[in-house]
C-alpha cells in the first residue's frame, strides 16, 4: 500500500511538474507576445546568431521540443531555410540546459537566510500566491501575464519538490538500488533515459525526474551519465511527429534534430567510455546529486555544440542524401498552398496571427494589383493585362479560403485581447479585398466588351473616367496603407474620399444623360459606363469598411454601422475639410 500510495505522490508531483511548466511557457509566451517567435524566424544570417537565437528562446519558453517544431514550421513554410533552421535546433538543444540548472536550486544545502530564500519549498508558495493576486485583482493583461508566469513556475517547483518526497523512502528499498546499478550498463541507461523523454515528450522533465531520483542517494554518475545522453535524443520525438506529412525539407529538419543527437551522443559514449576504460574515472562511483545532473547535461551540450556547430553543411547534405529529392513527387497544385498557415503554428496563437496578418498583406496588395491593372484597361484593352486581373482575382480568392479556415481554426485558441481584435478585423476585411478583385475582374470584362464590339468612350467621358480612376486609385492605395501601417488616423481620410465618390458617381452619369440625350454617346456605351461606375462606387464602399475596422479596432470594437451613423458629417470639421481637399483635387473637367 505504501508503495501504491508513493507512486500516486509521485505521479502527482510529475502531473504539477509538466503542468506548471506548461503555464510558465505559455506565460512567457503571451508576454512576449510573438516577438520571441518573430525574432526566431528572421535573424539567422549567420550559424554563431541562430544559435544563440535558439537556445535564447528555448531557456525563455522552456520548450526544446517547442522550438524544434517552430522549426520544422518555417523550414516546411519556406520562411527559413534548411541549414538556418539547424543553427537554431543546435541552440535548442543547448537552451534546454536552463531548466535544469533551476531544478538544482531544491538541492541548496545551508541555513543561512539567503540560500533557505532560494530554496524551492520557501519561494514558490510565495510566487504562486502573488501570481494569483496579479490574475485575480488587476485588470491589465502584462500583469495578468506575469502573475500566470509566477503561478507556473511556482507549481512546477512545488511538483518537483513533491517528486522528491514522494522517492526519498527509495533510498531504504534494496530492490532500486539493485535497479539502479542496472542501469549503470551504459546501453540499457541510454535506452531509459530515451524511453522516458519520449513517452513524456520533454527533455526538462526527464530530467527534473533524474534531478528528483538523485535525492534518494542512489544515483551515481555511471546512472546519471548514460541516462542524460539517451534522454536528448528521446526529445526528438516530437519534432519527428510534427514532420509527419510534411514537405521533404521540414522532414530533413526534424531529421537534422535527430541526426544532431544521435551522432554527438555515439561520439561522446566512445570518447567518453573508452577513457573510463584506460583512465577509469573515480567519481562514477560517487552519487548524482541535482547541482552534478545539471552540470553534465550543460556539459554534454556543449560538447555537441563545438563537435557540430561548424558542420550544418554536413548535418544538411547528410538529411539530404536519406531523404532524397525526386521529381516525380512534387505535390500537385502547391501554386494554390499558402505555407506560412502551417498549423503547426496555432500552438503559438501570436506567432500564427503574425502570420495570418502577412498573409493578408499579400491578399490585399494582389487585391490592389487587380484593380489597378483593371482600370489600366479602361482606356486601352490588353489581353496580357486582362489575364493577370483574372490570375490575381483567383489569387485572392484562395488568400480567403485558405485564410478563413486558417484564422477560424486559430479562434479556438487562446488569444491575447489584442490579437483577438486583430482575429475579427481580419475575419471581416478578407471579405471586402476579395469583394474588390471581383469588381475589378467586372471592370476588366467591361474593356474587354467594349474591345470586342470596338467602343470606346467620348473624349469628354475619357477624362471624366480619368479623374474618377484616380480617385479610386487612391482611395484603394489609403485604405491598403492603413490597413498594413494599423494607421487609424490615415484611415480617417478614406471616408470623405468615399464621399466624393459618391458625388462623382453621381455627376458622371448625369452628364452621360445629357450626352446620350445630344446623341453624342451610344446607349451601348451608357450601359457599360454605368457598370464601371457602379463598381468603382461598390469598390469605394469595400474602402471604406477597410478604413472603418482599423479606427473602430483601435477604439476596442469593430461595428463599421455604428460608426457611420454616430460619424455626424455635417458638424465634424475635420471630416469636412478633408471632404473638401478631396473634391477640390478631383474635380471632374
Amino acid at each position: 500500500m505504501d508503495g501504491f500510495k508513493m507512486l500516486l505522490e509521485f505521479i502527482t508531483g510529475l502531473a504539477l511538474f509538466l503542468y506548471g511548466m506548461h503555464v510558465l511557457g505559455d506565460g512567457l509566451e503571451k508576454m512576449s507576445g510573438g516577438k520571441l517567435e518573430q525574432i526566431l524566424e528572421r535573424l539567422t544570417s549567420t550559424t554563431f546568431k541562430g544559435i544563440l537565437l535558439g537556445a535564447g528562446v528555448t531557456a525563455i519558453i522552456q520548450s526544446s521540443s517547442a522550438s524544434t517544431v517552430m522549426v520544422v514550421g518555417f523550414v516546411n513554410s519556406g520562411i527559413m531555410t534548411l541549414e538556418r533552421g539547424i543553427s537554431i535546433i543546435i541552440g535548442a538543444n543547448l537552451g534546454t540546459c536552463i531548466t535544469s540548472w533551476i531544478l538544482s536550486l531544491s538541492g541548496l544545502d545551508g541555513n543561512g537566510f539567503l540560500i533557505q530564500m532560494f530554496k524551492p519549498e520557501n519561494f514558490s508558495p510565495v510566487l504562486a500566491i502573488i501570481g494569483v493576486i496579479l490574475i485575480m485583482f488587476f485588470n491589465q493583461e502584462k500583469k495578468k501575464h506575469i502573475g500566470t508566469i509566477l503561478i507556473g513556475f511556482g507549481v512546477l517547483m512545488i511538483g518537483m519538490e513533491n517528486m522528491s518526497d514522494s522517492v526519498s523512502a527509495l533510498k531504504e528499498v534494496p530492490s532500486f538500488t539493485s535497479l539502479m546499478v542496472k542501469f549503470e550498463m551504459p546501453l540499457l541507461g541510454l535506452l531509459v533515459g530515451l524511453i522516458l523523454t519520449a513517452v513524456i515528450q520533454s527533455s526538462s522533465a526527464s530530467i527534473g525526474i533524474l534531478q528528483a531520483l538523485s535525492k534518494t542517494g542512489a544515483v551515481t554518475f555511471a546512472n546519471a551519465v548514460p541516462i542524460i545522453i539517451g534522454q536528448n535524443i528521446g526529445t526528438c520525438v516530437t519534432a519527428m511527429i510534427s514532420s509527419v506529412g510534411a514537405k521533404k525539407n521540414a522532414r530533413r529538419a526534424a531529421l537534422v534534430h535527430l541526426l544532431y543527437n544521435v551522432i554527438s551522443a555515439a561520439v561522446f559514449m566512445v570518447i567518453f567510455y573508452l577513457l573510463h576504460v584506460i583512465v577509469k574515472f573515480d567519481f562514477m562511483n560517487d552519487k548524482a546529486y541535482e547541482l552534478d545532473i545539471a552540470i553534465f547535461h550543460t556539459l554534454f551540450n556543449l560538447f555537441k555544440m563545438l563537435l557540430l556547430a561548424h558542420q550544418t553543411k554536413l548535418l544538411a547534405t547528410m538529411a539530404r542524401a536519406i531523404i532524397k529529392d525526386a521529381p516525380e513527387d512534387e505535390e500537385v497544385g502547391s501554386k494554390h498552398e499558402v505555407p506560412e498557415l502551417d498549423d503547426r503554428f496555432l500552438d503559438k496563437p501570436a506567432l500564427a496571427m503574425e502570420h495570418c496578418k502577412n498573409v493578408a498583406y499579400k491578399m490585399a496588395a494582389d487585391s490592389r494589383e487587380a484593380l489597378v491593372s483593371a482600370i489600366s484597361l479602361v482606356n486601352k484593352f490588353d489581353k496580357d493585362v486582362y489575364d493577370l486581373v483574372i490570375e490575381k482575382e483567383e489569387s485572392v480568392d484562395n488568400y480567403e479560403d485558405k485564410l478563413g479556415t486558417y484564422m477560424l481554426k486559430l479562434s479556438s485558441k487562446e488569444l491575447s485581447e489584442a490579437d483577438s481584435r486583430q482575429l475579427s478585423l481580419l475575419l471581416h476585411l478578407i471579405g471586402d479585398f476579395e469583394r474588390i478583385s471581383d469588381h475589378a475582374v467586372n471592370i476588366a470584362k467591361s474593356t474587354k466588351k467594349m474591345d470586342k464590339k470596338e467602343m470606346g468612350f467620348s473624349k469628354k467621358a475619357e477624362s471624366e473616367m480619368a479623374v474618377f480612376s484616380d480617385l479610386i486609385t487612391d482611395i484603394m492605395n489609403t485604405s491598403i496603407e492603413c490597413f498594413v501601417n494599423e494607421d487609424d488616423d490615415l484611415a480617417t481620410y478614406v471616408e470623405p474620399m468615399e464621399e466624393v465618390v459618391d458625388m462623382l458617381n453621381k455627376e458622371i452619369k448625369k452628364r452621360h444623360v445629357k450626352r446620350l440625350r445630344k446623341g453624342k454617346c451610344s446607349i451601348d456605351m451608357g450601359f457599360v459606363l454605368s457598370d464601371i461606375t457602379t463598381d468603382f462606387e461598390r469598390i469605394a464602399d469595400h474602402c471604406s469598411n477597410i478604413a472603418v475596422g482599423i479606427i473602430q479596432t483601435h477604439e476596442n470594437g469593430y461595428e463599421s454601422h455604428e460608426y457611420l451613423e454616430t460619424l455626424d458629417k455635417s458638424e465634424n470639421t475635420a471630416f469636412y475639410e478633408k471632404f473638401i481637399s478631396y473634391k477640390e483635387k478631383y474635380v471632374l473637367p
